[in-house]
């Protein structure tokens, strides 16, 4: 497992594990001028004006927000309050009872499009890996986020105190206990820490038709 996991074909579509918050940032700036360089000759070739596109990794609210998929006082992105469907199959990859990792179906990772996704479309919001935000940990950060820009950053330097360099990680993982997968649970990793439990994933800063005077192109 250790030495086929990042390169084997058979992984391919698992989740990235391993990787500092430092690591997951770079890919972030890797794909936003990836995506913008193909952009630009792309309408370069038209004559046409070229919108920025950038990823980043989403703050603690936006997580949150995306992992709920709608359901606004409901402890899992499926719902819940239970953990098993009708037929008795567990919803998430986690540590079952007390340790019994292979019961819901995955000893270790599984693929990123396992389980059933939320109704936002997204899958594994909760268990497989815990994912990296943008945000760090603060210990009141719902009490002191704006409302009009719920979101705190921070790029500690080496120089600072330890506490400062804690970044929030959210969901839960193959790992991790059940009250760990609700989606307002929250913890902490030091961002120069790399561990085989917590992977990430982009989001794409986009305005919205509906938010702009342009209908969306045909």
């Amino acid at each position: 497992m250790h030495e086929n996991y990042f390169w084997h074909e058979a992984y391919s579509d698992y989740p990235v594990v391993g990787i500092t918050w430092d690591q997951a940032m770079g890919y972030c700036a890797f794909k936003t001028k990836k995506h913008n360089d193909f952009l630009a000759g792309k309408k370069k070739k038209r004559g046409t004006s070229t919108k920025v596109i950038d990823y980043r990794l989403p703050s603690e609210i936006e997580w949150e927000y995306a992992a709920r998929g709608g359901l606004q006082d409901a402890p899992y992105p499926w719902g819940g309050p239970y953990l098993v469907n009708k037929k008795g199959c567990y919803l998430a990859n986690f540590k079952p009872n007390r340790g019994n990792y292979s019961a819901d179906g995955g000893l270790y990772t599984v693929r990123a499009d396992a389980y059933h996704p939320n109704d936002y479309g997204l899958y594994n919001m909760s268990g497989n890996v815990s994912e990296w935000t943008l945000s760090p940990y603060e210990t009141n950060a719902y009490g002191s986020d704006a409302d009009m820009s719920p979101a705190i950053r921070s790029k500690a330097k080496d120089s600072d105190p330890t506490w400062w360099k804690r970044k929030s990680i959210r969901g839960g993982s193959w790992k991790d206990v059940a009250s760990y997968l609700q989606v307002s649970s929250r913890d902490y990793e030091f961002a120069d820490t790399a561990k085989a439990y917590i992977g990430f994933r982009c989001i794409l800063e986009y305005i919205a038709p509906a938010l702009t005077n342009k209908g969306p192109r045909k």
